[in-house]
């Protein structure tokens, strides 16, 4: 058999194998226990056009990151930075290993789809290498991570669905990361951090296209898929009823960025600047899951439930 390579079929035969599409398949070879090889399981639209931004927008943490230029910063901040970074850091490994537990079960011949979340993996493993790095640059330890946030990526890395895992984890995380990246960005009190904010959020925005033409893609041809959505983000919510809210250790260390101190009137600002990142964070979630077609009042909804630790 024959395979067009630029013929995507709707059901991938386990025969096929590791064959790329386009090739001459031998009869007789073993069958494959590929479990994703289906098209309307996997696929999206853009694949092409985001795995080239992926290629094209690769960076080092050694190379392209200021290090040379991080000043020493008074100890209350740059013990917010440990703490944020330390949060971030746990926060990549659950964003690299969701997708690196997939592609193996993703058939080959959907290979952009293989490709476009490899270049994810990759993409967290720099941001985790690099947050670290941050972390442990005035030589402390780093910070302390939270029970109740290892509960909530615990419920993300143990979705057995891809397309709610692609739908928890791109389009409602990661898309809450996208503010909270740009928001260290604007409040980063280094170039060092600043950069690293700007940069992995350049990274996040691929990810978040890439969950949202996913869910684009399968509630175009599987519209009933949205139920199941709801219900997925509703029970995660009921599993994580006891937090109550971020991290005090995460929440703390974003009120000294933000405020820039310790001070009263820094703790106050800080405090109002968090208010608002939360505000803003609950309107783009919601935004993004109209763009999906989300009524007005299941996407109010289905953003409230979102984990309070973000991802």
């Amino acid at each position: 058999m024959i395979l067009n390579p630029s013929e995507v079929s709707d059901s991938a035969d386990p025969a096929w194998g590791l064959a790329p599409r386009g090739a001459n398949v031998e009869a007789g070879g073993p069958r494959f226990a590929f479990t994703l090889r289906r098209k309307r399981e996997v696929w999206a639209t853009n694949l092409e056009s985001i795995y080239k931004q992926a290629v094209a927008h690769q960076w080092s943490a050694a190379r392209d990151i200021p290090w040379s230029e991080l000043p020493r910063l008074p100890i209350d901040l740059e013990h917010a930075v440990r703490q944020i970074m330390t949060f971030l850091t746990e926060n990549e490994f659950a964003a690299l290993y969701v997708p690196a537990r997939f592609i193996p079960r993703i058939h080959p011949h959907y290979r952009e789809v293989v490709e476009v979340m490899a270049m994810q993996v990759v993409d967290e493993a720099r941001h985790a290498e690099a947050f670290t790095r941050r972390a442990q640059a005035s030589g402390d330890e780093l910070g302390t991570t939270a029970m109740t946030g290892q509960l909530s990526l615990q419920t993300l890395l143990e979705e057995p669905d891809f397309t709610t895992a692609v739908f928890l984890l791109c389009v409602m995380g990661e898309g809450t990361f996208l503010s909270l990246l740009k928001f260290l960005q604007e409040h980063a009190p280094d170039p060092v951090t600043a950069t690293l904010a700007r940069l992995a959020h350049r990274d996040e925005t691929r990810h978040v296209a890439f969950g949202t033409e996913h869910l684009r893609y399968v509630l175009q041809t599987q519209p009933e898929k949205r139920q199941s959505l709801a219900a997925a983000v509703e029970h995660r919510s009921q599993i994580l009823a006891s937090v109550s809210g971020l991290s005090p250790y995460v929440s703390d260390a974003l009120i000294v960025l933000a405020g820039g101190g310790i001070s009263i009137g820094q703790i106050r600002q800080g405090s109002r600047r968090l208010l608002d990142l939360h505000h803003e964070m609950h309107a783009s979630r919601q935004e993004r899951l109209r763009s999906l077609g989300f009524s007005s009042e299941e996407a109010s909804q289905l953003s409230a439930y979102h984990t309070k630790n973000f991802m």
